[in-house]
């Protein structure tokens, strides 16, 4: 045990779009290992929230005619539900954008002031004539200074990944309209990054996680280390303490989150926050995305020592998600949605979490694809510790009704110690997949054990001799569960309550794994898991195949063009929700009554993941009106209500018109 409390991050999500696995290659670990610190006898507090400012939420919601603040709430609510719904659970899953972070904020923004770490410069920044507007970062678009390769306004996103200050990038364009930026100058406030290279080069070299942050790093501090420019021209955001019109940098506040986390965390478990974030030593590690080491290692630490807190103990990242060998790419089409395309078609959360910490290495670059996610199920979950538990449990049911009153053979208590001492030396060093591994080796060995001494054949001869080895075999039943809980918790708990438990497995320490099973009758036992078909497989495939196809195919030809006349016999009226309510046995379909001047009309909409009934009702929307009738599972549709986006971004009038009136 550490002997002090350790407080557990996760990398900040982006409230701009929905959760997909790239983002579970961080949560996921970080909870596997919270649940396994915890149950380890440590003291463990996990914190997250939601990352609401910046310039990308203030274009999103722009485009789908929405406030930055309900844009932000709206994906705030779906990752928090995305997360529980995968068995990511945080003690305090906060918002940036919320009083308490704001007021942090500013107070260590003030502190920095105050400590001599801030000072005014005046810059030449992007503006657009057209838009009459200041650009801030992603509203920019041109040439990376250092690499020349195609870049976003602050940071070279396609070519060497170096931080752009506001100003550096060459040829801007901007995003909003596509015309070209000229430069003009604004006073900014910087953050003395520079007087921190020293303190850097000591500091990094201690600090614990994985080798790949810490290294990546010290390279980037040995060669070169600019002042950070912490403010933008912006409307949304924290305020910079004097100024009417600048905002602090979104990775100023994100960051500072956490502390505005824990604070909020430890006001209502009655907690002093500053056990975790103040003094010489802290028991803070941070998750995050291997794209965002920087931040963490270099412009974090730097802030915090300037502003007088304490320091992160580790810094755990992560490597990036590849799709079937190709590149992660939204715009492209490969990418695995996580609702979408994995728990809303029934696909367990557990085989999932799986998946992402055994299948590479935690600094690795982790590919997924149906057919090896298929295959890792159906071979190690289902044949290997599922076919183990199973076998076992069942044999002590049909044979002796329940757990042998019989003492385990010191063979088997050496293999689960060997074990446990594996499991636990790799998850301290970040180890997930060798963790995981360890785990399942224990598995294998159980199968090899009943296998070898074939209970069914020898309770003929020696009944005594078969009930020792399935009192064996329970044991490690025992331990498979308590070791794969922090794995795959739900099942893990299944397994529990099949030995006989009927309380929580999460409230017993890894270390009863030894323990001796209470003797005791059991209920009839039932497989854990179910196997991936391969027809499974074929649909989850075509689905994917066809996103990037349909991407391939836009990417190729362009819109296609119509004529006036092709265009004329669309009849595109406007209609006021009139009701709107969920359909039975869907998660993303609407029955909404519309109202079209001289008639009510019954459509069906998929855009019940994006809003409420009540959103709905009473919001003038544009409708094609003369749609052929269709059934939508088994709802009739007289229409179709128009959206943009991946969001649903309703189409809506500007101005107040009369319901059935005609879009020209």
């Amino acid at each position: 045990m550490s002997g002090k409390p350790l407080l557990v991050t996760c990398g900040l999500p982006y409230t701009n779009g929905p959760c997909h696995i790239g983002h579970l290659r961080t949560y996921v670990p970080a909870d596997f290992y919270v649940r396994y610190m915890r149950r380890s006898g440590e003291e463990v507090v996990f914190i997250c929230g939601s990352d609401n400012h910046g310039t990308p939420i203030v274009i999103s919601a722009e485009r789908e005619g929405t406030t930055p603040r309900e844009l932000s709430e709206r994906y705030h609510e779906h990752f928090y539900e995305t997360f529980r719904r995968m068995d990511v659970v945080f003690d305090r899953f906060g918002m940036t954008d919320d009083p308490m972070n704001r007021e942090t904020t500013r107070s260590i923004v003030q502190r920095l002031i105050d400590n001599g770490y801030v000072y005014a410069k005046t810059i030449s920044q992007s503006y657009c004539p057209a838009c009459e507007r200041f650009l801030p970062d992603r509203y920019v678009e041109g040439i990376c200074p250092y690499c020349g390769a195609v870049a976003r306004g602050d940071e070279c996103d396609q070519g060497c990944g170096q931080h752009l200050e506001p100003g550096q990038i060459k040829d801007a364009i901007c995003k909003i309209c596509g015309g070209k930026a000229e430069s003009r100058e604004q006073e900014h406030y910087f953050f003395r990054l520079s007087a921190f290279r020293d303190f850097l080069l000591e500091y990094l070299p201690t600090l614990q996680g994985t080798a790949t942050a810490r290294n990546y790093a010290l390279g980037w501090v040995k060669e070169l280390l600019h002042d950070w420019c912490i403010t933008r021209t912006m409307d949304w955001g924290v305020g910079f303490p004097g100024s009417d019109d600048l905002v602090v940098y979104v990775w100023v506040d994100a960051p500072i989150g956490y502390i505005s986390f824990t604070k909020e965390w430890a006001e209502d478990a009655g907690a002093d926050w500053k056990d975790y974030w103040c003094g010489d030593e802290t028991g803070v590690t941070h998750f995050i995305g291997g794209d965002i080491v920087y931040h963490h290692c270099i412009f974090w630490p730097a802030l915090l020592k300037a502003a007088g807190y304490g320091l992160p103990h580790a810094v755990v990242a992560s490597g990036m998600v590849t799709i079937e060998g190709k590149k992660f790419s939204k715009s492209r089409g490969y990418v695995v949605w996580t609702n979408d395309d994995y728990l809303d078609v029934g696909l367990p959360a557990d085989y999932l979490r799986y998946y992402l910490l055994s299948y590479t290495n935690h600094t690795k670059e982790l590919d997924f694809s149906w057919k090896v996610y298929a295959d890792r199920v159906n071979n190690e979950i289902v044949g290997t510790l599922g076919n183990f538990i199973y076998r076992t449990m069942y044999f002590a049911e049909k044979e002796f009704s329940g757990v042998p009153d019989l003492p385990v053979g010191p063979a088997i208590i050496e293999e689960i110690e060997r074990t446990l001492a594996a499991v636990d030396a790799e998850i301290r060093d970040y180890d997930f997949k060798n963790a995981v591994d360890s785990m399942m080796a224990l598995a294998s060995f159980g199968n090899a054990y009943i296998q070898k001494n074939a209970p069914w054949k020898l309770i003929k001869e020696d009944r005594d001799a078969a009930e020792q080895v399935i009192a064996d075999c329970l044991q490690v039943v025992k331990a498979l569960a308590l070791i794969f809980q922090p794995v795959m918790p739900a099942s893990m708990q299944r397994a529990w309550t099949m030995l006989g438990y009927d309380d929580d497995i999460a409230d017993h320490p890894i270390s009863e794994a030894t323990a001796p099973v209470v003797a005791r009758v059991l209920a009839k036992p039932a497989p854990l898991f179910a196997k991936i078909e391969k027809d499974q497989v074929k649909d989850l495939e075509a689905t994917l195949n066809m996103r990037v196809e349909e991407a391939e195919k836009a990417a190729r030809k362009g819109p296609k063009t119509v004529s006036i006349e092709e265009f004329a016999n669309l009849d595109i009226r406007i209609a006021k929700v009139v009701s709107a309510e969920p359909i039975k046995g869907s998660k993303k379909l609407y029955k909404l009554i519309v109202d079209l001047g001289g008639e009510k009309r019954q459509v069906v909409s998929g855009i019940a993941q994006f809003y409420t009934p009540d959103e709905l009702v009473g919001k003038d929307v544009a409708l094609i009106a003369n749609l052929a009738p269709a059934k939508i599972f088994g709802v009739e549709s007289r229409g179709m209500i128009l959206a943009a986006g991946d969001e649903a971004s309703l189409l809506v009038p500007a101005r107040p018109v009369e319901p059935g009136t005609k879009v020209r």
